[in-house]
């Protein structure tokens, strides 16, 4: 059944406009993780489909919650590789409808275990504006946006203008010349960083969704003073030391 969003979320004041109505299937919790924004190419090719299915399963195993737009492609290699219950999808049609059809048993699944969010109310079918609407949300709801194929002239470039206006950072796949030709023209004009690494940035992202579960953590996340950290914790400041999660350096605190 489909519930009306009454909670502010945060993450979507950077928008244009923050949504009038917002509705929901599914775990609202989801919002209160550390996110990341999955979008590209509808028909990506296999090298972006095998990397796209490891950044979000690694990702989903770490805590991140992923975020896409449930569409063929890389949003639904991303939704399914995550997980159903680690996952968001915002659709550009009423939360009762199933769009594309092809993804109905995904979608279905995602509204049992993971999260539904639309602007549109039950029963609205999907326009060419529409999915503009839901392109901005799910930027927005990311911490950052990854782009794992796109074309210049693609709707993926067009998400990627939002992340730009956000100050989101943009991250993309590196692909062969010819290829993406969207996301390597990122690259070359220094406005994304490509992943080279999967497991090195699976693990920067896993750091994050751990001190967000965390309150000691997320405060050492700034690299406090070890004064300032005996201050305000001063129980957690000892344990954590023994325990390796973090260290203290040039008299900081720092994340392990």
């Amino acid at each position: 059944m489909t519930a009306q969003v009454t909670r502010h979320i945060a993450a979507l004041e950077s928008m244009r406009k923050y949504p009038e109505t917002l509705y929901c299937r599914g775990n609202l919790k989801l919002l209160d993780r550390v996110r990341l924004s999955i979008v590209g190419s509808r028909d990506a090719n296999p090298y972006t489909r095998r990397v796209t299915q490891q950044l979000a399963a690694k990702l989903a195993g770490v805590g991140v919650c992923i975020v896409s737009g449930g569409a063929m492609g890389v949003d639904a290699i991303a939704h399914a590789a995550a997980g159903a219950a680690h996952t968001v999808a915002v659709l550009g049609t009423g939360a009762d409808i199933r769009y594309p059809a092809v993804n109905r048993t995904l979608l279905e699944s995602i509204e049992k275990e993971g999260l539904i969010l639309t602007p549109f109310e039950d029963g609205f079918k999907a326009t060419n504006w529409s999915f503009v609407v839901r392109n901005e949300i799910v930027v927005a709801l990311g911490d950052a946006l990854i782009v794992t194929q796109a074309d210049v002239n693609s709707g993926s470039m067009r998400s990627v203008e939002y992340a730009l206006k956000m100050g989101k950072k943009i991250y993309v796949l590196p692909h062969r010349i010819g290829e993406s030709e969207g996301t390597n023209r990122l690259i070359a004009e220094g406005k994304a960083e490509a992943i080279y690494d999967v497991d090195a940035f699976v693990a920067d992202y896993g750091k994050a969704a751990q001190c967000a579960d965390d309150p000691f953590l997320e405060f050492c996340r700034s690299s406090p003073t070890y004064e300032a950290a005996v201050r305000a914790y001063p129980q957690e400041v000892f344990q954590y030391e023994l325990e390796g999660k973090i260290a203290v350096v040039a008299g900081r605190v720092t994340v392990v």
